[in-house]
């Protein structure tokens, strides 16, 4: 006999499973979070909180799917900061990327048209497109003179927030929910998709009508462990860990500055202090949690890239494993084998901008509702289950 029941077990207490507890309680269920250690423990507590577009060019339905959800993230964090009197540290700064070369200018050119195109919201008649500007000259003693000899770009979509500050929110808005548990140092025994069940580390089951893996990477071997229809072909691992390294540096930038980045270096300025800079993307290595020379090479070209970091202390170094899909796009929804077991995972690098539109699509096909329906979010082929379980291995 189960311990307790409940309409929905969410595991991880990261950003995708506080999201998906969140939009589930809105629509009336009872909702456990199971998170095995702490709120914000794994990738979802890190420092960076970039929220990038992909470039405008070469549209397509995964694109859109971000644009949306970048669009809409900031009223969705105003309206549960006006609700909690907490702040999530979001602001649309935009972000500027140096060009140091001409090729590079001309395919940043090349793309005003396509943002005109395509970065645009609101009604047909008043639409507003989101800047994608090609400067000249990038903004004076910013970027180190020979990163800017071609000029930079300004992007106008882009946004940051702090990844902890936005976890606290999402905590806030969850407790007035009177259906709503959370428990934190609660790591998950075995999961039964077919029966909803759900066996936690102290023993106690939970029946459940049903689970939501929101793990990160923990998602993927839960995923793996579950038993194949006899005579399937065995499948390949559904994702991995990518390691990430950052830092926060003790150095007085303005916050309202646009993110600074380029060629895999961000440097971003946040409303309560200090800078943060981020970060690697390792597929091998030894201690996912250690930092080491890696994030000293980082920092060293950071500094190269903008002057006034140079000499700035460290105040924080961070390491932490990032889930990639095998299909390297998000997967989310039902698994195809089990309707009732559903995937928020392997956001990889753009989890904070898009996972309250997953949440709010994956929590939709729970309770009953169909893409086709008015107003649903519809998730892109290439984010769904049963696209990356059956995607042949990518490195």
């Amino acid at each position: 006999m189960a311990d307790r029941k409940t309409d929905l077990v969410v595991i991880g207490g990261g950003i995708m499973g506080l999201w998906t507890a969140l939009n589930a309680a809105r629509a009336g269920l009872d909702v456990l979070v199971v998170e095995r250690a702490a709120i914000g423990a794994g990738a979802s507590g890190g420092l960076l909180g970039a929220l990038m577009p992909h470039t405008p060019d070469r549209w397509n339905a995964k694109k859109q799917f971000q644009f949306d959800a970048l669009v809409s993230l900031e009223s969705e964090i105003r309206r549960m900061e006006a609700e909690t009197g907490l702040s999530a540290g979001y602001r649309r700064t935009g972000r500027l990327i140096p060009l140091a070369k001409p090729h590079l200018r001309g395919i940043a050119l090349g793309q005003v048209a396509d943002a005109d195109a395509n970065w645009r919201t609101g009604p047909a008649a008043l639409h507003a497109a989101f800047a994608w500007k090609v400067l000249d000259t990038a903004p004076e003693r910013l970027f180190s003179p020979d990163a800017v000899v071609e000029g930079a770009v300004f992007d106008g979509l882009a946004a940051r927030v702090s990844p902890r500050g936005l976890l606290l929110l999402l905590v806030a808005m969850l407790r007035p929910f009177r259906g709503v548990t959370i428990r934190e140092q609660c790591a998950v025994r075995s999961i039964d998709p077919q029966r909803g069940q759900v066996v936690l580390s102290d023993g106690s089951v939970v029946d459940a009508g049903h689970i939501v893996l929101a793990a990160g990477v923990d998602s993927f071997r839960m995923v793996d462990a579950l038993p194949q229809a006899a005579g399937d072909s065995p499948r390949p691992p559904s994702g991995k860990g990518v390691k990430g390294q950052a830092a926060r540096l003790g150095v007085d930038l303005d916050p309202a500055l646009p993110i600074l980045y380029s060629d895999g270096v961000y440097v971003i300025a946040h409303d309560a202090g200090g800078v943060a800079i981020g970060s690697t993307s390792e597929m091998d290595f030894a201690d996912p949690l250690s930092t080491d020379h890696r994030l000293d090479e980082l920092l060293a070209k950071a500094e190269r890239l903008v002057p006034a970091l140079a000499g700035a202390p460290v105040l924080e170094r961070w390491a932490g494993l990032r889930p990639r899909a095998v299909g390297r796009d998000p997967m989310a929804g039902p698994h195809p084998d089990h309707p009732r077991l559903h995937l928020m995972t392997g956001g990889f690098k753009i989890s904070f901008g898009i996972a309250h539109r997953l949440a709010h699509a994956v929590v939709e096909g729970i309770c009953g509702r169909s893409a086709d329906d008015a107003g649903a979010v519809a998730l892109p082929a290439s984010f769904r289950c049963e696209h990356h379980l059956t995607a042949p291995p990518r490195t």
